[in-house]
C-alpha cells in the first residue's frame, strides 16, 4: 500500500512526522529515502516528538555519527544514516541487528544501498523536493 502527502514547509514536514508516529509501531524498521537536503531528517524531528522520545530541535542529522539513539516512554528510536557506510564489512561493524528490540523503531537513512535492508523494511518513507517551492515535499509511505 502507498499513501502520498504534499507539505509545504519543514514545520508540516514535523506536523506530518508527528501524526505519523501514531501509526507506526515498534519493532519496527523504516528505511528514508531521498536526496540530501530532502527533508529525511527534519521528519525524523516529527516523529521523535511524535513518541515523546526528543523534542524537534534536538533531533539532528547523524551524518558524522552515524547513530542517534532518542529514548521515549514506549520506544526507543535510533535514527541511522548509512550515507558514509559503504560496504557490507563497514555495515557489520555498527552492530544494527543489537538495536532490533520489540521497544524499538529503526530509520534508517540510505539503507535502500544494502540488500538487507531493503529485504527487511516494514515501512519505506521517501521524500522529494516538489519543483514549485523551496520548502514544497512530496511524502510517499509504501508498506510491503
Amino acid at each position: 500500500m502507498t499513501t502520498e502527502t504534499i507539505t509545504d514547509s519543514a514545520e508540516e514536514t514535523i506536523a506530518f512526522g508527528r501524526r505519523l508516529a501514531s501509526e507506526l509501531a515498534p519493532p519496527l524498521i523504516v528505511l528514508l529515502r531521498g536526496d540530501l537536503g530532502a527533508g529525511k531528517t527534519t521528519l525524523v524531528k516529527g516523529i521523535a516528538e511524535g513518541f515523546e522520545a526528543a523534542r524537534a530541535e534536538d533531533v539532528t542529522s547523524p551524518t558524522f555519527t552515524l547513530i542517534h539513539e532518542y529514548r521515549g516512554p514506549r520506544v526507543n528510536l535510533y535514527h541511522i544514516d548509512l550515507y558514509r557506510i559503504d560496504s557490507e564489512r563497514e555495515l557489520e561493524t555498527l552492530g544494527l541487528d543489537d538495536l532490533l528490540a520489540a521497544d524499538c523503531i529503526l530509520l534508517i537513512e540510505w539503507g535502500e544501498k544494502f540488500a538487507r535492508w531493503r529485504r527487511d523494511r516494514n515501512v519505506e518513507i521517501t521524500l522529494e523536493r516538489v519543483e514549485d517551492g523551496e520548502s514544497r515535499r512530496k511524502i510517499r509511505r509504501t508498506t510491503p
